[in-house]
């Protein structure tokens, strides 16, 4: 595994990630959010959601980078490790209508949702920076 390559590719994975995030859920949910008050809270840095996007996404690289050799090669690679692992954060959000008093059924399939493409954009950052070796 070349640890400079994941690095990298896990640093700019993480910053398309937050992006993403961004767009999903600032600017499509953004007035779905306003609705409910169990999104009510103090505003956080945005530095903090790139910080830890960027730590996310350096971790989902190292694993990418060790089970390398099972993707196909490039896009279609970093696109099929994405799937699978969105499929893995997928479920988690339909934890919250059951433990946050006002979070609605519907939004779980939301996240869900974009669980699954905030995975399928990192996994393909991943796989068109991290080839092969």
């Amino acid at each position: 595994m070349n640890f400079g390559k994941a690095i990298l590719a896990g640093v700019v994975g993480g910053i398309v990630l937050n992006v993403a995030d961004f767009v999903m859920h600032g600017l499509i949910m953004g007035d779905t959010y306003t609705k409910y008050p169990v999104f009510t809270q103090e505003s956080a840095s945005p530095l903090s959601f790139t910080l830890v996007a960027v730590c996310y996404a350096i971790m989902a690289s190292f694993l990418f980078a060790k089970t390398r050799s099972v993707w196909p090669e490039g896009l279609m690679g970093g696109l099929s490790f994405g799937f699978w692992g969105g499929l893995v954060g997928f479920f988690p959000p339909f934890y919250n209508s059951l433990v946050f008093e006002g979070f609605p059924y519907y939004m779980s399939w939301c996240w869900g949702g974009i669980n699954l493409i905030g995975y399928l954009v990192l996994g393909a950052v991943l796989g068109l920076i991290y080839k092969k070796q």
